[in-house]
């Protein structure tokens, strides 16, 4: 089956090139000599990349906590967002089992009511566990990050594949010193409940963003919206005229519209 090349495409426009390049070739040699037909092929191929694709490269999409439980009849593993809540689930379940170890080796009879504590307890030194333990760990999330089209928010597309890798980084537990932000084409967005302003508060940083989002004057545009209404812009969006100005304006305009009338009816 013979295949058509389409010139409506950089390949097919490319192979039909080559094909007119030779067909001259042999029109005017009668031959395709050895030297010249490698000069024209080493130029033609060097309009086509071929190179390897490049690498994929890991980005850190969040962290999970994996909880093993075990004891001399089950195995349980589950996957958590954070240490707090699979200590949380991991304490249900040891006082759910208090009553087998309350008044031995000095536990108490009832549980702890840190979460913390009462797994400490239940389980005792680590030397001392025999059939029945668990481990608690942090393993980093990960995915591929691929290449992606010259970012634009101009452009739909790229503005959607940026979006799309956006990368949440959660606080780690309440003593981290950290706070919970979103990272997207390197701007990064914190946000969190503030006890000295008393107030959910947002903070945007720009100074890591991605070159491709900066303006001639070296800023980042930025609107913030609050609900419905739009809170803050840069650069600053042109205020709409109201009163005499908005009247002045559209009086402009029709003058300008009548004016051209005239002269494309004359």
């Amino acid at each position: 089956m013979l295949i058509t090349p389409d010139p409506a495409t950089p390949e097919g426009a490319a192979i039909i090139d080559l094909a007119t390049l030779m067909d001259d070739l042999q029109d005017r040699t009668g031959e395709w000599p050895g030297a010249e037909t490698a000069d024209i092929l080493s130029s033609w191929l060097r309009r086509f990349s071929v190179a390897a694709p490049t690498a994929l490269t890991p980005q850190r999409a969040g962290r999970a906590w994996v909880l093993r439980r075990w004891d001399r009849l089950n195995e349980e593993v589950t996957l958590w967002s954070d240490e707090a809540s699979a200590l949380a689930s991991l304490a249900q379940h040891v006082r759910g089992r208090w009553d087998t170890v309350a008044g031995t080796d000095g536990v108490p009879l009832r549980p702890p009511a840190d979460d913390r504590t009462a797994v400490d307890v239940y389980y005792g030194p680590v030397e001392d566990r025999c059939d029945e333990d668990y481990t608690l760990r942090a393993y980093d999330v990960l995915r591929h990050g691929h290449p992606t089209r010259p970012l634009s928010v101009s452009d739909g597309q790229a503005c959607a594949e940026a979006n799309s890798t956006a990368v949440f980084h959660p606080m780690e537990g309440p003593d981290d010193e950290s706070l919970p932000c979103i990272e997207i084409a390197g701007v990064l967005v914190f946000a969190y409940l503030d006890a000295e302003t008393r107030a959910v508060r947002v903070s945007v940083h720009l100074d890591t963003a991605d070159e491709q989002l900066l303006q001639a004057d070296g800023t980042v545009p930025v609107q913030v919206d609050v609900e419905d209404a739009t809170v803050f812009t840069h650069p600053p969006t042109p205020p709409v005229p109201t009163g005499w100005r908005a009247r002045l304006g559209r009086l402009a305009r029709r003058v300008t519209r009548l004016g051209g009338e005239r002269r494309q009816g004359g």
